[in-house]
C-alpha cells in the first residue's frame, strides 16, 4: 500500500472506534483540541483533577499531557497519570510547550520524561533542542528555529527514552531509531492561530491509540493536520475563518484529498 493508503486507514479506525483520548492540557487550546478529536472522529476527556485523573486514564485509549500552562496541582496530576498510564500499557503522548523557556517548563518536561517514559514526544523544534540539552532557550511557545535543525538532537533524544520524536515545523521531521519520515504538508497561516501545535498532539494521541506502530501513528497524525491545514488556508480569508475550516476538513476528510495531496517521504 502507499502512504495516502496506510494514512486513511488509521482515519478510518479512528471513524470506527471512536477512542477515548485523556488530554492533561492547557487552558488556551482545551476547547480547540477537544472539537479537533470530535472532527477527527475521536473522544476526548479533559480531566486534570488529582482526584479523578488517574480513575479517567483507566478508561482512556491514550494519554496526552501537555504543559503549556503549568501549576504545581497540575503537574501533580500529570505524575499520577503517566503512572497510570504505563500501568495500563496505553499509549502516552508528552507535549513540552515552551521548553526551555522558563525553568519550571524544562524541569517538568524533563521530570515526566525521566518518570514514565512517553510513547511519542511531539514539540517544535526550540522545544525539542531544549529538552536534549536543557539552557537552549525558547521565545515563549514559539520556535525560534526550523525543524530541520532539531534533527540530530530529536534523534538522540529518540535513542535516549525508545520514544518516537516528532518535530513540527514548515516540514514535519518524525525520527525513530533509524527511521524517518518527513511531512511536506501545511501552510504558513497555520502558525497564526494559536493551539495548532497542541492539536498535532491530541491527534499524534488519537492515531496511536489505533496503530500500534507509534512511529506510523505520528507520521500518519501530522500527514492529516498538514493536508487539513493545507485544504483550510483554500477557504480561509485568515487566521480566524480557518480555525473554523481547518476542523470542517479533518471531519470531511477523504481518501482522495490525502491521495491527491499528501507530500509523505520515509527513510
Amino acid at each position: 500500500m502507499n502512504s495516502s493508503t496506510d494514512v486513511w486507514r488509521d482515519v478510518q479506525e479512528i471513524r470506527k472506534r471512536s477512542p477515548i483520548i485523556h488530554n492533561i492540557t492547557n487552558y488556551v487550546v482545551m476547547n480547540s483540541t477537544a472539537n479537533a478529536l470530535l472532527a477527527i472522529g475521536a473522544s476526548p476527556v479533559m480531566a486534570h483533577a488529582e482526584e479523578e485523573v488517574e480513575e479517567m486514564v483507566g478508561i482512556a485509549n491514550a494519554l496526552v499531557v501537555n504543559i503549556g500552562t503549568l501549576s504545581a496541582p497540575w503537574i501533580a496530576s500529570m505524575r499520577l497519570a503517566v503512572h497510570a498510564a504505563a500501568r495500563k500499557g496505553i499509549p502516552l503522548v508528552l507535549d513540552p510547550v515552551g521548553a526551555g523557556a522558563t525553568r519550571l517548563r524544562t524541569d517538568t518536561a524533563h521530570e515526566l520524561l525521566h518518570l514514565v517514559p512517553p510513547t511519542v514526544i511531539r514539540g517544535n523544534a526550540s522545544e525539542i533542542l531544549a529538552l536534549f540539552q536543557t539552557g537552549n532557550a525558547a521565545r515563549g511557545v514559539d520556535s525560534q528555529h526550523d525543524s530541520e535543525s532539531a534533527v540530530e538532537a530529536a534523534r538522540a533524544l529518540s535513542q535516549r527514552h525508545g520514544c518516537v520524536v516528532s518535530v513540527s515545523g514548515e516540514t514535519d521531521f518524525i525520527v525513530q531509531g533509524g527511521r524517518t519520515a518527513k511531512i511536506h504538508n501545511g501552510h504558513a497561516m497555520m502558525t497564526r492561530v494559536t493551539g495548532l501545535g497542541c492539536t498535532a498532539s491530541a491527534l499524534t494521541g488519537a492515531f496511536c491509540a489505533i496503530n500500534p506502530d507509534a512511529f506510523e501513528a505520528a507520521t500518519h497524525a501530522m500527514g492529516v493536520m498538514g493536508v487539513a491545514g493545507e485544504m483550510a488556508e483554500t477557504l480561509s480569508f485568515g487566521p480566524g475563518s480557518l480555525q473554523v475550516q481547518f476542523l470542517d476538513q479533518l471531519h470531511q476528510l477523504r481518501e482522495f484529498d490525502l491521495a491527491e495531496r499528501l507530500r509523505m517521504e520515509k527513510a
